[in-house]
């Protein structure tokens, strides 16, 4: 049996929202002698969500906007922390995540190569070894030395894709990304993908689009309103998903 390379146990994630009471002329007086027209409220994104992913599993997420999806993977990076329980990650993580996450918009590609490298806990000497192969499957050319704030977003998904797969990740988190760009560089992704799956690594896959899902995945959990609904093979899951159907 597989070793559990993720485990989340019990987790809850809160964040507090401020609202503010609506303008009107007769409250001016006491906004300005106190703060009670500023009003916090408990917004909890996950809710005692436990699941464990096993070395060379190809996790799929899945659920609507707001289910919670970007703030669990936020825990899995280690970007932030719970609120409750526990999140236990062993492996060096590889992520795409969003466009222009982790990249500097004044530096030039080249120069975010290198940013990105080093925080991932190589040396300048290591980095040298893998840019040319990096620069190469991003198939940026001479946009390689152009501040990455003039790129366009299929620009930005092509450097993060071969950064993320060359930090030679043992998890590699990747969160809608490869729905931006054209089909020729997707197809390219995914060959690589599974040829990272092949080596053993393995995957988290957050995605509105079933098919890939069905496609990467060989496990799949959906997520609503921070809670975990349903978890088990990709037809099973996506298939209740789409039914609208909330088990029990």
């Amino acid at each position: 049996m597989n070793q559990d390379i993720i485990q989340v146990s019990q987790v809850g994630k809160r964040f507090k929202l401020r609202k503010q009471r609506p303008f009107i002329v007769h409250e001016i007086f006491r906004r300005l002698i106190s703060k009670s027209a500023r009003q916090e409220e408990d917004f909890w994104a996950l809710r005692d969500l436990s699941f464990s992913v096993p070395k060379g599993c190809s996790l799929g997420i899945i659920g609507g906007n707001g289910a919670g999806k970007s703030t669990l993977l936020s825990l899995l990076i280690g970007a932030s922390h719970p609120t409750t329980g526990s999140v236990k990650v062993e492996g060096r993580i590889g992520a795409l995540l969003e466009l222009g996450a982790g990249f500097h918009p004044d530096l030039t590609g080249r120069e975010n190569i290198q940013l990105n490298a080093s925080l991932s806990g190589f040396s300048q000497a290591e980095t040298a070894a893998k840019m040319e192969s990096i620069i190469a499957f991003s198939e940026l050319g001479e946009f390689i030395d152009v501040p990455i704030r003039n790129y366009s977003s299929g620009m930005h998904v092509r450097l993060g894709f071969s950064v993320a797969i060359h930090v030679e990740p043992e998890i590699l988190i990747i969160d809608e990304a490869l729905a931006v760009g054209d089909g020729e560089f997707q197809k390219k992704c995914l060959n690589r993908i599974e040829e990272i799956k092949a080596s053993g690594a393995t995957f988290i896959v957050v995605s509105h689009s079933l098919d890939t899902i069905r496609t990467l995945c060989n496990e799949v959990i959906w997520l609503h309103h921070g809670k975990l609904m349903m978890q088990g093979d990709p037809n099973t899951v996506c298939d209740a998903y789409l039914s609208g159907q909330i088990p029990n």
